[in-house]
């Protein structure tokens, strides 16, 4: 993208440029004016990378130690564009903010925009306002947050997001079409924790967005005692998120925005905080899970084994750079019932393997891999379903197992 000048504006004192250009405050999902609200505890200490602050005074007045406390965070954000002159400004966003409070003294302010990698840093100006031009397009939609500074480096907790689409400003010809697609997705809606099982740590769910010509993709953001950082990507299609190796029985909050093919991201979802668990079902194994893993394939099925094709398998699998998600369906298409079962199928591609599952007992030995009913789907009525499933890790390609056996019989797959 063509680097625009950047511009240079000298701001009036903050409080007569509040008084005169604030409205509401704006809402951290929307951009619509509502009144500011805290945002919630942070949990995680990564940052996103940030310029260099000035080196703590030897001394503070009236302090004994080194200086501890950040700033407060500031308490609203808004959309405050000044006039801008003719010229050869052709796109630019303008932000204005009440100020934040610290113990010693703020001495600025760091503002952070959403780009297609993660958030980088757009401007460090020392009032309360700003006016950002370089790398802008005119038509595009832009999130920021900003965080306040003191002299011993301390960071303030983020503020709202807020989301503004790049202007022109006065100027007395003719305002320029946007070219190409400037067409944002719709933000993501309907956010909800704890929706993917058997996994230690947090996760969520969302609705799809939409767009004009197509979403891509998904791109989730972590908040940080200062700020957030990008976490994770998702396929158009996956519209979940989990994440691992965080602190059990803390809590972590999260947003999500969609991209498409023009690089266009959406305003941002509303805030989600899930809790980081030690993963799910509750539910206990059958009181003999030994019985199932034998490796041998000629094993013979137990008394209540079904006949051969007696049972149907449909396998569907999610994928994702070097993980997927599989979902297998186990469906009694004979005349009797199922009284505990012990699926089994194999791995076609070396690098496939069970990370962890749900609704069966699973295990994995090279590329053999068995699924054993647990005591509460043990049984399947002639003409009923069960449905299981994994996640799992591969290499690069990650193709479906070719044929499935239930307690020993081959399975029709469908």
């Amino acid at each position: 993208m063509t680097a625009r000048r950047p511009l240079v504006w000298a701001a009036v004192a903050g409080a007569a440029l509040a008084a005169v250009l604030m409205g509401p405050a704006v809402s951290p999902a929307l951009g619509q004016g509502t009144a500011a609200t805290p945002a919630p505890t942070p949990a995680a200490p990564a940052t996103p990378t940030r310029a260099a602050t000035p080196s703590a005074p030897a001394s503070t007045a009236g302090t004994s130690g080194a200086d501890t406390s950040a700033p407060t965070k500031p308490p609203f954000v808004n959309i405050c564009p000044p006039p801008v002159p003719a010229g050869s400004i052709t796109a630019y966003v303008g932000l204005c903010w009440a100020a934040s409070t610290d113990d010693v003294g703020v001495t600025g302010y760091e503002v952070y925009r959403l780009d297609d990698g993660g958030f980088v840093l757009a401007a460090s100006p020392a009032g309360t306002s700003t006016v950002m031009s370089n790398g802008l397009v005119y038509g595009h939609d832009y999130t920021y947050y900003i965080v306040a500074k003191d002299a011993a480096g301390n960071v303030s907790e983020p503020s709202v997001l807020v989301t503004t689409t790049a202007v022109t400003g006065a100027r007395p010809t003719a305002t320029p079409s946007p070219t190409g697609d400037t067409t944002s997705p719709t933000a993501p809606t309907g956010l909800r924790p704890d929706c993917v099982y058997d996994i230690p740590g947090t996760s969520f769910c969302w609705d799809a967005s939409t767009d004009n010509v197509g979403v891509t993709g998904y791109d989730i953001y972590r908040q940080t005692a200062t700020g957030y950082i990008k976490v994770g990507s998702r396929s158009a299609s996956s519209t979940w998120f989990y994440e691992t190796g965080l602190v059990t029985g803390r809590s972590y909050t999260y947003f999500v925005v969609a991209r498409d093919a023009a690089g266009n991201i959406s305003r941002p979802s509303g805030l989600v905080t899930a809790l980081a668990r030690q993963g799910f079902p509750t539910y206990s194994p059958s009181p003999t899970p030994t019985s199932s893993p034998s490796p041998s394939p000629s094993v013979s099925p137990s008394p209540s084994a079904s006949p051969a094709s007696a049972c149907a398998v449909t396998y569907s699998a999610t994928s994702w750079n070097t993980g997927f998600t599989a979902t297998v369906t186990i469906t009694n298409i004979g005349g009797a019932a199922i009284d505990g079962w012990t699926l089994r199928f194999a791995f076609p591609a070396p690098g496939q393997k069970v990370t962890s599952g749900w609704s069966a007992t699973w295990l994995q030995s090279g590329a053999d891999v068995s699924a054993t009913a647990l005591s509460w789907n043990a049984r399947i009525a002639p003409g009923a379903s069960v449905q299981i499933g994994f996640n799992g890790s591969h290499t690069g390609v990650n193709p479906a197992p070719g044929a499935f056996t239930l307690n020993g019989a081959r399975c029709a797959a469908v």
